[in-house]
């Protein structure tokens, strides 16, 4: 207040008909500028028989007061988008499955017909999304239906379909099904961080075993790359491997029972969400629709 009735009266060059324009009584205005120039330890204003005019100070002071009262012009203007359904954001965690296609190319649609919506996505395991989506840090998530839920609302998507590489050649490669238990022990090639790589490591320890990670990578191209080259065995999500450009290697269905999933969104009350958020998760339904057809 004190700024834009600093600034009235500059542009005014009075102070009474700068605080006519802020709406205060002369004293008062008085008073605001005089208390200005205390706190800033500066004199702000020239006073003469013709009015006021900035002094050094008040200049600079005004240059600041006039940003200052942009950005909060501005402020408000966004905090009117939000208020009015035109501007959103959206926190969102997803497992590794999710983020190989069925999120992002949702994203894609989902961005282009909302430009004025900004979406937050995070990668975690099935686990750590379930936790974070009780407690209200993010408003939904994408899991696998493996995980216990609790009391979460869910919506079922896509199946997801962890399935083990390798090279053509190798003697596993015409195996109609493999369990996790036979091949732990192989050297693998496999990714450096995220959920997929949190799931598998705890499932070996559950078997009292720890995955030989001859390479650690950061993406499913280059994982299936070097499987093909015969460094290692690797497991992925078979939509993934559908996205890797390569052709040599062999793909051999887990057997166990932890890998052959179904994707979920799961949010504590679908009806609670934001407006853009459920839009976004319509989004990603017609996705996983898309998804189902190219698998089936």
């Amino acid at each position: 207040m004190d700024l834009r009735l600093f600034v009235a009266i500059v542009e005014a060059g009075s102070i009474s008909k700068g605080a006519e324009a802020a709406h205060l009584a002369l004293a008062s205005a008085s008073a605001r500028v005089s208390g200005m120039e205390a706190t800033l330890g500066v004199s702000l204003l020239d006073r003469g028989r013709r009015g006021v005019v900035p002094t050094a100070a008040g200049r600079a002071l005004l240059h600041h007061a006039r940003s200052i009262g942009a950005a909060v012009e501005q402020m408000r203007g966004d905090l009117r988008g939000f208020a009015t359904g035109l501007k959103g954001e959206i926190r969102m965690l997803s497992n590794t499955a999710g983020l190989v296609d069925l999120v992002p190319m949702a994203l894609r649609a989902f961005l282009a017909a909302h430009p004025d919506v900004d979406i937050d996505i995070e990668e975690r395991t099935s686990t750590d999304i379930v936790r974070a989506v009780a407690d209200g840090r993010v408003e939904f998530g994408v899991v696998a239906n493996t995980t216990d839920l609790g009391e979460l609302a869910t919506i079922p998507l896509s199946m997801d379909r962890l399935v083990l590489i390798v090279p053509c050649a190798h003697p596993l490669a015409h195996r109609n099904a493999i369990r996790f238990a036979e091949v732990v022990g192989e050297p693998f090639v496999g990714l450096s961080a995220g959920a997929l790589h949190s799931h598998l490591a705890d499932h070996a320890a559950r078997l009292g075993r720890r995955i030989n990670y001859r390479v650690r990578l950061r993406s499913f191209d280059a994982v299936a790359r070097l499987v093909e080259a015969g460094v290692g065995l690797g497991i992925l999500p078979m939509a993934a491997i559908a996205t890797c450009a390569v052709s040599g290697i062999g793909i051999v269905p887990l057997a166990d029972d932890w890998a052959n999933r179904r994707l979920l969104i799961c949010a504590p009350d679908f009806a609670a969400l934001s407006g853009h958020a459920r839009l976004f998760v319509d989004h990603i339904k017609k996705q996983a629709e898309q998804v189902t057809h190219r698998f089936v």
